[in-house]
Order: C-alpha cells, then sequence, then structure tokens
C-alpha cells in the first residue's frame, strides 16, 4: 500500500514498494499565499496531474531533458523517480547524483503577478525586466526577452535569490545553475509553441530539477498546470483585455476581500497570521469548471 511520506499543500508522497519510486497523490485542495484554503476543488487533483503528465511527455520526446515520470497510475497519481531530498543550505556535495535541487525557477514572459507587484511598489525597475531605464511599464506588458528568477524552496515562504545566494544554497556549479536555467527556456519555448495553438498565452511558471547520474538535471514535480503557471486568453489579449485562467483567479478573490492585506500586514509585522476563509460556493463552481475547461486547452485532450 506504501507509506505517506510528505503531505504538502495539494500533493502527497508516497512510497512505493520499489524504494527508488515514489507516487505523487494529488488532492482536490488549493492554496493561494502559503495557506491552504478551507474549500476543496472537485477533481482538481485530476487535472493537475494529467496536466502535468502531459507536459513531461513531451518533454521527453522533444528531447529537451529527462524527466522523473515513470508512469501515470491512476487520474490523479503518476509514479516518478525518487531523488534524495537535503534541506540545510549549502549541504549538498558537489559530487552527489540523485538529489534533489533546492530552488525554483520562475521563467516570465509578462509583466503580471508578484512580478508586477514589485515593480508597482518600486522594488524592481523597468529596466531590470529589460526594458529601457524610465520606461513606465503597464500590468501585462510582454517583457522584450523571457525574464528568470530563482527563489527557495525549503524556507517558510518563498524568497527570492539571487545568483550568488542560489549557488550558496544549492551548491551547484556555475555551469550546472546555467544549464538547468537554459533547460527552463526551451521547456517553456515548447509549451508557448503548444498553448499558442489553441488560443493561449503562457504569462509565467515554475519549474524544479534534481540531478540524476552524473549530475545530469531532471525536471522534477509538476509544472505547466493552472497551479505552477499563469494562462491568459490570446484574442482577449490581442484585443486589449486581460482575461485570468489560473490559480490567479483565486488568488484575485483574496486580495479583494482584503484578506491578503491583513494576512501580508500580519507576516511583516511577526503577529499571527488570519485564516484564510473559505471561498463563497459561486467562486468554488467558477474554479471547478476552469480547471475542467483549461484542462482540455492546454493539452488539447478531452476531461
Amino acid at each position: 500500500m506504501g507509506e505517506l511520506l510528505y503531505s504538502g499543500k495539494v500533493k502527497q508522497v508516497w512510497s512505493t514498494e520499489n524504494p527508488d519510486v515514489i507516487e505523487f497523490r494529488y488532492t482536490d485542495q488549493i492554496s493561494v499565499f502559503d495557506q491552504i484554503i478551507p474549500s476543496l476543488i472537485p477533481r482538481k487533483g485530476e487535472s493537475l496531474n494529467r496536466s502535468s503528465c502531459h507536459w513531461l511527455k513531451m518533454v521527453e520526446e522533444a528531447g529537451i531533458c529527462e524527466t522523473h515520470m515513470i508512469e501515470m497510475t491512476a487520474p490523479d497519481r503518476v509514479r516518478a523517480r525518487r531523488f534524495e531530498v537535503i534541506r540545510e543550505p549549502g549541504a549538498i556535495p558537489q559530487d552527489m547524483e540523485n538529489v534533489f535541487v533546492p530552488l525554483e525557477v520562475i521563467c516570465r514572459h509578462h509583466l503580471a503577478g508578484s512580478g508586477w507587484r514589485r515593480y508597482k511598489r518600486g522594488d524592481a525597475s523597468a529596466e531590470e525586466f529589460g526594458f529601457p531605464a524610465g520606461t513606465e511599464l503597464e500590468e501585462g506588458v510582454k517583457l522584450p526577452t523571457p525574464y528568470l528568477e530563482v527563489s527557495t524552496k525549503f524556507e517558510a515562504f518563498d524568497r527570492l535569490l539571487d545568483r550568488k545566494e542560489a549557488l550558496e544554497i544549492s551548491n551547484l556549479r556555475e555551469e550546472e545553475f546555467d544549464e538547468i536555467l537554459r533547460l527552463v527556456l526551451l521547456i517553456d519555448e515548447l509549451i508557448e509553441s503548444e498553448v499558442s495553438k489553441r488560443g493561449l498565452i503562457h504569462v509565467d511558471g515554475k519549474k524544479e530539477f534534481a540531478l540524476g547520474p552524473g549530475r545530469i538535471p531532471v525536471l522534477v514535480d509538476s509544472f505547466g498546470t493552472l497551479d505552477e503557471d499563469r494562462w491568459w486568453d490570446l484574442p482577449a489579449y490581442e484585443n486589449g483585455e486581460v482575461v485570468q485562467l489560473s490559480k490567479e483567479f483565486v488568488r484575485s478573490h483574496y486580495i479583494e476581500s482584503g484578506h491578503h492585506k491583513e494576512l501580508y500586514d500580519a507576516r511583516a509585522s511577526g503577529a499571527d497570521e488570519p485564516p484564510i476563509p473559505a471561498l463563497p460556493q459561486s467562486v468554488i463552481d467558477d474554479t471547478v469548471s476552469l480547471y475542467a475547461s483549461m484542462f482540455e486547452r492546454l493539452t488539447g485532450e478531452s476531461f
């Protein structure tokens, strides 16, 4: 039956009869701002698992890199290669193989989400995002070139890292770090070429990696889903309108309700976090429809 090894915000990791293989089981839970919402989204786990497996298979078939996927065993489950996880910063030996890289790589193609909020607060300049110094940017603008960010994986809250600290935490060699960044760009090129055929814009998303035999990068975990990535409707964008087609839909609910500000004020002051309220039924219903319809638009398969 296996043993529960780890339970995250939206998925569980189980052992299998093979010590080198684990099974991911996707739940119908949904989270935003590192808080689990006390509302379930029916078949959300199936949508995430099937979407991610679709992209993992495409990455392998395109010859971009190896992935952790072995086989999808149920609509909401997938068996994958197991990698050693070392959480202590800088503790991974530089000759170690079959180990998880303790970083997340975010690739942005449009100025949205936290990238837009950083720019609006004045914490990031137009120049940082590839525009001439002094350019006034609008939310949703397409970036001149893909913008890569690296964040922490095992801290209480995601935190952006500069190159120096990312290398210190992961203990990657310079060339290994650069190879991972190169692969992220190739993967996003594949995603964009596919989803544009079905009227979607890939706005941004995150990727995670491990180092396999010979310390070759292996793409792991989920990506190309509504939880890890942000999507917009292409025809609407071409007409000057941004139509959110991702979990930003749910984030916006809590930003508009005031919970986002209350939560981050508490975190900044060190006060207890306010519990996140349940979603209204109307938002649950809309989110169920979104996850189902977006699976079909992302993959071209029926849900």
